[in-house]
């Protein structure tokens, strides 16, 4: 079992890193192997709406990191997303990239790539701004038939950089309680697949526009 931890802001070794490597040491005690990864620091496009990746299979842009990370993503069993907060608001390192591989992944795999994997968001910040990071990386989730899993908090914490993340001490507890359900719901889907229980069939999408 594999969990990807998304680390969503321009900065290598900042905050998110270090509230992701909280979360990777904790899934490590639990028998859950995990790898951090980078979006970067080079500028990140938003999807242009091209529509290439339905022919293609993979995002038409190039240059970034996104069409790596969809790859690795077929061999990964669940995800946590990290971002910084930015204006109350995910970087915008973090949501282009992921509006680009979630919107590439659907259109160009069906889905194969996160479909029904558990996901959750992790959002650090300074002092404030962080709860709607937070719930603006959990609507990603639920577009593409990924279970959420939940920590016994908001999964937030607060500090300038890993030093002060550190000193957190509510923070770093929800951290290490969200790796615990992630690793929990992660062996729990493993037991089930070996009783034989199958992915719910997909019906054909029904896309319904307003305007007439």
């Amino acid at each position: 079992m594999k969990v990807m931890l998304v680390n969503g802001s321009p900065h290598k070794n900042g905050t998110t890193n270090a509230a992701l490597g909280v979360v990777a040491e904790q899934l490590g005690k639990e028998g859950v192997e995990s790898e951090i990864f980078w979006v970067g620091a080079k500028p990140i496009s938003g999807c242009i709406g091209c529509m290439a990746c339905a022919k293609l299979g993979r995002c038409v842009i190039e240059g970034d990191r996104v069409n790596e990370f969809v790859e690795l993503a077929e061999k990964a069993d669940g995800f946590i997303f990290g971002t910084p907060t930015h204006y109350a608001a995910d970087a915008g390192h973090i949501t282009s990239f992921m509006h680009r591989a979630f919107y590439s992944n659907f259109r160009g795999r069906s889905g194969s790539a996160l479909r029904l994997k558990p996901a959750a968001a992790v959002a650090v910040a300074r002092r404030a701004g962080a709860v709607p990071a937070f719930d603006q990386l959990n609507r990603m989730f639920t577009i593409c038939e990924m279970p959420i899993v939940s920590s016994r908090y908001w999964n937030i914490a607060f500090g300038h950089n890993g030093e002060e993340l550190m000193q957190d001490a509510e923070g770093l507890w929800t951290l290490r309680a969200l790796a615990r359900n992630m690793a929990f719901f992660l062996k729990c889907i493993e037991a089930g697949k070996k009783l034989g229980v199958t992915p719910p069939a997909q019906e054909e999408p029904v896309f319904t526009n307003f305007i007439r």
